[in-house]
C-alpha cells in the first residue's frame, strides 16, 4: 500500500451562502491583504494531487462583521433571513434558517420556495466564491504555507509541518481554525487524517458547537470511513454524472456504505467499473495515495495611498497617486502582465466610499491610472469632504506579449487610440465619446454615446424585439429635441389621427419650423404604444414618412393632437 500523508482540511460549510453575505457586508475601509509566509512558519512538501469541483452544503456557515470569536448561534439563526444559492434552477447551498424551514440542497427552485416562501434566491457565482475565499487562504498561509484550494470553502495542507511547529495536530488545528474565526467566519470545521479524502470526511463529520475538530488516528482511516454512505464519494470526487450513476448502481447492488464497497473484490470492481472504480474503492478503504498540491500565491499587485491630513482637491489626490501608479505598472511589468481593467476605490474622511472599474481600449500606463483617479473624484458628487485613502488594483490583466508593438510600428488603429487618449486626458472622461446603437422605440434613445475606452453598454438591449421601432433604412439626421411641425389637408385644416389610427384627411402640405411646402408623397401611420397599462406613463403616437416639394424626406410623429419632426432622411 502506498505511503499515506497526514492531511489537514479546513472546511466552511455552505460557502456559497457565506460568500454572498461577506460580499454584502464589505467594510467601509479596506482590509489588509496578507501575503505568503517564509520559512518561520510550518513547512510542508508539495506534490501532485487532484482537486474537487463540487460545492457541498451539508452544514451551516455564516459571516459576521464582528471579529470576536464564536457569537451565539441561536442569535445568528434569528437575525439572518433564509437564503439559498441557485444554479440551473436547483439549490446548491442554503443557510441554516432556510434548512430549518425544509430547504435542502438539490431541491428545485419552486419546491424550495414552497417550503420557505420568504426564501431569498441568489444566482450562483463561481468568481464571487473564489474572490471571497482568497483572503481566508492568505490568512492560513500566514501561519502554514503550501495550502491547496480544493474548492471555495475547502482547503487542505499537509499536517506534519504545522503539527511539529505548533506542538501537535490538535494545537495546529486550533490555531488555523482560530485564524479563520478571526476573519469573521463563525462555522469552521477541521479534519485531520491519512490522506485528503479521509481528512475531508472527518471535517464533515465534525459538529459545529461540540467538536469542530475531528482527528482520525494514523492507520484508522478504513475503520472511520466504513460506516459512511457511498454518496460520500460524490463530495470528494469530480461530482459529475459518472459518480452519480456509480452511487445509484452501488445502491441497486445492495452496497450502501464505504465499508461494503471497500470489501468487494478488486477484480470484479475493475471488470464492472474500470480503473476509475478501482480508484474510488481505494478511497473508500482509506488507502488514499494522493498528496496535497499547494497553490502558488498570487502576487500582490495592488497599491494604496493614505492621505493624512485628507486632501480636498481631485488634483491633489491625483498628484499624490503618481508614484503609486508608476509602482503599480512596474509591478505588472515584472510579472509580464498588463492591466486592461482597473479598479479604483476611494474613501472620504466622513465615511464616504466610491468604487468603480475603469476600462481602457489598450492597456493602462501610469498617467492613465492617475487620470482615472482624477475623473472618478470629479464625477463623484457625494465626496464633499476630503479624501483619506485611494486604492488601485487590477480587475483584469493580460499577458504583456499580446500587446507588444509590431516590428514595423503601430498600425492606424493604434495611432487613433493614442490620439483619442491624449485628447481625453485633456478634456476629461466624457470629452471623447463614441456612438453605439442601443435598444428602444424612439430614435433619440437608440443613440448612445459611450466615453472612449468604456465598455459599450446600452440602456436597452438592441437584440430584443421592440414593437413600434423604426426598421431600416434609418434616417441620417436625428433631432435631439423634436422640431415642431404642422400637417394640413386640402381645406387648410390640421390633419389628426384617431385612436384607431385613421386620418381625418389626406396630407396636402407640411410645415417644419415654419417652412410650408406641398406634400409629394407620404406613408403611414405606424403606431408606437408604450406602457399602455400605466395611466401616468402611457404613450401612444403614430409615425409618418412625408416627402415635400423640395424633395426633402421627413419622419414625422403625431402625438396628442400635435405634430413634430423626429428625424430627417438626408
Amino acid at each position: 500500500m502506498p505511503e499515506q500523508i497526514r492531511s489537514l482540511v479546513l472546511w466552511v460549510p455552505d460557502w456559497p451562502v457565506v460568500a454572498v453575505r461577506r460580499e454584502r457586508a464589505k467594510p467601509s475601509a479596506p482590509e489588509s491583504t496578507p501575503g505568503t509566509t517564509g520559512g518561520d512558519s510550518a513547512a510542508g512538501d508539495s506534490a501532485a494531487g487532484d482537486s474537487a469541483a463540487r460545492d457541498d452544503a451539508s452544514g451551516d456557515g455564516r459571516t459576521t462583521p464582528d471579529p470576536d470569536p464564536e457569537p451565539d448561534p441561536a442569535l445568528l439563526l434569528e437575525a439572518e433571513p433564509p437564503l439559498a444559492v441557485i444554479e440551473k434552477n436547483l439549490v446548491v447551498a442554503c443557510s441554516a434558517t432556510a434548512r430549518a424551514e425544509g430547504v435542502r440542497r438539490g431541491q428545485r427552485r419552486r419546491d424550495a420556495q414552497g417550503h420557505c416562501p420568504r426564501l431569498e434566491l441568489v444566482p450562483a457565482d463561481a468568481a464571487r466564491d473564489h474572490r471571497a475565499f482568497s483572503p481566508l487562504v492568505s490568512a492560513v498561509e500566514q501561519l502554514a504555507p503550501h495550502v491547496q484550494v480544493v474548492r471555495p470553502g475547502l482547503c487542505a495542507l499537509k499536517a506534519r509541518g504545522p503539527a511539529r511547529y505548533y506542538g501537535g495536530e490538535s494545537a495546529a488545528a486550533e490555531t488555523l481554525r482560530a485564524a479563520l474565526v478571526a476573519q469573521g467566519i463563525v462555522d469552521v470545521r477541521v479534519g485531520i487524517a491519512d490522506g485528503p479524502f479521509t481528512a475531508e470526511q472527518a471535517a464533515r463529520a465534525a459538529t459545529r458547537a461540540d467538536d469542530p475538530i475531528r482527528i482520525v488516528p494514523p492507520g484508522r482511516a478504513g475503520d472511520f470511513l466504513a460506516p459512511l454512505p457511498v454518496t460520500a464519494l460524490l463530495d470528494s470526487a469530480s461530482g459529475g454524472q459518472g459518480e452519480t450513476d456509480l452511487a445509484h448502481l452501488l445502491a441497486r447492488l445492495g452496497v450502501h456504505t464505504l465499508g461494503a464497497f471497500a470489501g468487494l473484490e478488486v477484480d470484479r470492481v475493475r471488470e464492472r467499473l474500470g480503473e476509475r472504480g478501482v480508484h474510488l474503492q481505494s478511497l473508500a478503504a482509506g488507502a488514499d495515495s494522493r498528496t496535497v498540491e499547494p497553490r502558488t500565491p498570487p502576487p500582490e499587485l495592488h497599491r494604496e495611498v493614505v492621505f493624512d491630513p485628507p486632501v480636498e482637491l481631485a488634483e491633489q489626490a491625483a498628484f499624490g497617486m503618481r508614484v503609486a501608479a508608476e509602482e503599480f505598472i512596474a509591478r505588472l511589468d515584472a510579472e509580464r502582465l498588463v492591466c486592461t481593467e482597473l479598479r479604483v476605490e476611494l474613501w472620504g474622511d466622513r465615511g464616504e466610499r466610491s468604487e468603480r472599474v475603469w476600462l481602457h481600449p489598450g492597456t493602462f500606463d501610469g498617467s492613465a491610472v492617475v487620470d482615472r483617479v482624477r475623473w472618478q473624484l470629479a464625477e463623484e458628487q457625494e465626496f464633499r469632504s476630503g479624501v483619506t485613502r485611494v486604492r488601485i488594483s487590477p480587475e483584469a490583466v493580460d499577458a504583456a506579449a499580446h500587446h507588444v508593438v509590431g516590428l514595423f510600428g503601430a498600425g492606424e488603429r493604434e495611432k487613433v487610440h493614442h490620439a483619442l487618449s491624449r485628447v481625453q486626458a485633456i478634456l476629461g472622461h466624457r470629452g471623447v465619446v463614441t456612438p453605439v446603437v442601443g435598444g428602444g422605440r424612439w430614435l433619440e434613445e437608440r443613440q448612445v454615446l459611450v466615453p472612449w475606452g468604456d465598455r459599450a453598454t446600452t440602456p436597452g438591449d438592441p437584440s430584443r424585439p421592440w414593437p413600434g421601432s423604426l426598421p431600416a433604412p434609418l434616417p441620417t439626421t436625428v433631432y435631439p429635441r423634436p422640431r415642431p411641425a404642422e400637417v394640413r389637408d386640402g381645406w387648410g385644416q390640421r390633419v389628426t389621427v384617431d385612436e384607431r389610427g385613421m386620418l381625418s384627411a389626406a396630407p396636402v402640405d407640411v410645415a417644419v419650423e415654419g417652412a410650408r411646402r406641398a406634400v409629394v408623397s407620404w406613408a403611414g401611420p405606424w403606431p408606437v404604444v408604450e406602457r399602455e397599462w400605466d395611466a401616468v406613463r402611457r404613450r401612444v403616437a403614430h409615425r409618418f414618412q412625408i416627402v415635400d416639394a423640395a424633395q426633402e424626406a421627413w419622419l414625422l410623429v403625431h402625438e396628442a393632437d400635435g405634430w413634430h419632426a423626429e428625424a430627417k432622411y438626408d
